[in-house]
């Protein structure tokens, strides 16, 4: 069995509103216009039947991704503590070596978002954090070499 990755409810739902809405409203849509397009006789220089068949395909296989990927992830609520660090959970740390800080929600692969400060769990140094505690020194690999930072504050999400 597949171990399922996790998502937030924000995510889960973002996910489903853009399949709902390829479903019942592009796709629809889209077929039309290649129905309309096809009516219009020879199909093989027709650029608006080429390019509706092209558009239906890449709508199909966004929505084949989709149900996948909602198939393949579990929603995981917000900690209850902010002890160490969890999935969901507000972290702020700073880079031992330039004494930067830095400020990050640790998030599914799906909502990752390194400009706005959301890194997945899963990326090296979210997996690095998960489970330390505020003092608590960390070290991760980057292209660039090894990375280590210290865990100043912890908090839940707003």
């Amino acid at each position: 069995m597949v171990k399922k990755e996790w998502i937030s409810a924000e995510g889960y739902t973002r996910l489903e509103d853009e399949y709902h809405r390829l479903i019942k409203v592009e796709r629809p849509t889209v077929v039309q216009q290649v129905a309309d397009a096809a009516a219009e006789g020879d199909r093989s220089e027709n650029a608006e039947y080429i390019y509706g068949k092209k558009k239906m395909r890449e709508i199909d296989r966004r929505l084949k991704y989709l149900a996948q990927r909602m198939d393949r992830v579990e929603m995981k609520m917000p900690p209850l503590h902010v002890e160490t660090v969890d999935f969901l959970s507000m972290v702020e740390v700073e880079n031992l070596e330039t004494d930067e800080i830095k400020r990050f929600q640790i998030v599914g692969p799906d909502e990752s978002d390194v400009k706005l400060g959301k890194i997945s769990y899963l990326s090296p140094i979210g997996k690095a954090m998960m489970g330390r505690k505020v003092d608590d020194d960390f070290e991760f690999d980057t292209p660039a070499g090894k990375r280590i930072y210290c865990v100043n504050s912890i908090n839940l999400t707003a």
